[in-house]
């Protein structure tokens, strides 16, 4: 049966897990490190057996929460390489990775029905008190939310005034492979999402509601892609010192270059050995399944993408280009981590 509240000093082990609105409560669930690494998502489906959750009052929570640690985030618009990315923040010693949690989804779910903004806002700050508590002392939190999330992603920004964050994309005909690639299932996909972003009030694209309906599956993923390369721009203009953007074909191209960008941008001491260490065991497994896969293997599964599904990528590829330059959505975000 579930405790009352949690003891005052709860391990890190005890992941802020979920957050009911109703009740103003936290679930905490077990999970220590080694199932986090194996994990790509702490979502219920990944982590659910991990045990009954422990509730506790939202204030009684907070008791739990240590000295401020470091927090930063990894924000990203799906299918580009951000789990491998956690991944690699996921070190003994320099910072623990927090991939995709659920009381970040539950804030969100909470918004979509009507929740009040100030009270949102209040216990999002409690909950990334709750996420900032790294296994180590002295390591980072990095933080990498799901993409729906992204509506919040400037709140949290401005409620961590000395966090950094890296925008991941991949490119729009990349993108599109990877959905239609997933067939049925990809393609609901990005309606679900478009959904979400309709109810953020994030979609400024020139469309009515109702012409999404009339639109194919790919072109409802162009849109949900546009709207996020928007949001990113306008993050990137309003945190400038803070804020920068990587594409996941120059993140595969570039690894260890991109991670010492990011370090320094986090503030995390990592030697170039301690690098090229990362990019060696966590850049040749998939980030998702296990197993060996590195970049030529991503490519290979682009082109079989493109020879299956080129015809209708390539058209609605030259669609969104036009709905972006009538809406003025720039196709590469600007603030870019690396130069050419």
């Amino acid at each position: 049966m579930a405790a009352p509240s949690p003891p005052l000093r709860l391990p890190p082990e005890w992941l802020a897990h979920r957050y009911d609105p109703d009740r103003d409560a936290v679930h905490f669930l077990k999970v220590d490190r080694a199932l986090r690494r194996a994990k790509p998502f702490l979502t219920d489906e990944e982590i659910g057996p991990a045990g009954e959750p422990l509730i506790a009052s939202r204030q009684d929570s907070l008791k739990v929460a240590a000295g401020p640690s470091p927090i930063h985030f990894i924000f990203h618009s799906a299918y580009c390489c951000s789990t491998l990315l956690a991944n690699a923040y996921d070190e003994a010693g320099i910072a623990t990775a927090f991939k995709e949690p659920m009381i970040l989804n539950d804030l969100v779910g909470w918004r979509h029905r009507g929740g009040s903004p100030a009270r949102i806002g209040e216990v999002l700050d409690g909950a990334l008190r709750l996420l900032a508590r790294p296994f180590g002392t002295g390591e980072a939190a990095v933080v990498k939310p799901s993409n729906v999330v992204n509506a919040l992603a400037s709140a949290m920004l401005k409620l961590r005034p000395r966090a950094g964050a890296v925008l991941l994309h991949a490119p729009l005909r990349v993108f599109l492979g990877s959905i239609a690639g997933k067939g049925l299932w990809g393609r609901l996909w990005v309606r679900d999402l478009l959904v979400k972003q309709l109810k953020d009030g994030l979609v400024d694209l020139g469309f009515e509601p109702e012409d999404h309906l009339l639109q194919t599956d790919l072109q409802v993923a162009a849109v949900g892609w546009l709207v996020q390369q928007s949001l990113f721009a306008r993050m990137a203009a309003e945190f400038p010192d803070r804020v920068r953007t990587l594409e996941s074909e120059t993140l595969l191209a570039r690894p260890e270059e991109a991670l010492a960008a990011i370090d320094a941008m986090f503030g995390l001491a990592r030697s170039d050995e301690a690098r090229a260490q990362v990019v060696a065991l966590v850049f040749r497994r998939h980030a998702k399944f296990g197993g060996e896969f590195d970049r030529e293997d991503r490519i290979a599964g682009q082109r079989s993408a493109a020879d299956l599904h080129g015809d209708e990528i390539g058209k609605v590829v030259a669609w969104a280009e036009a709905v972006a330059r009538n809406a003025g959505v720039e196709l590469i975000p600007p603030s870019a981590l690396l130069g050419s």
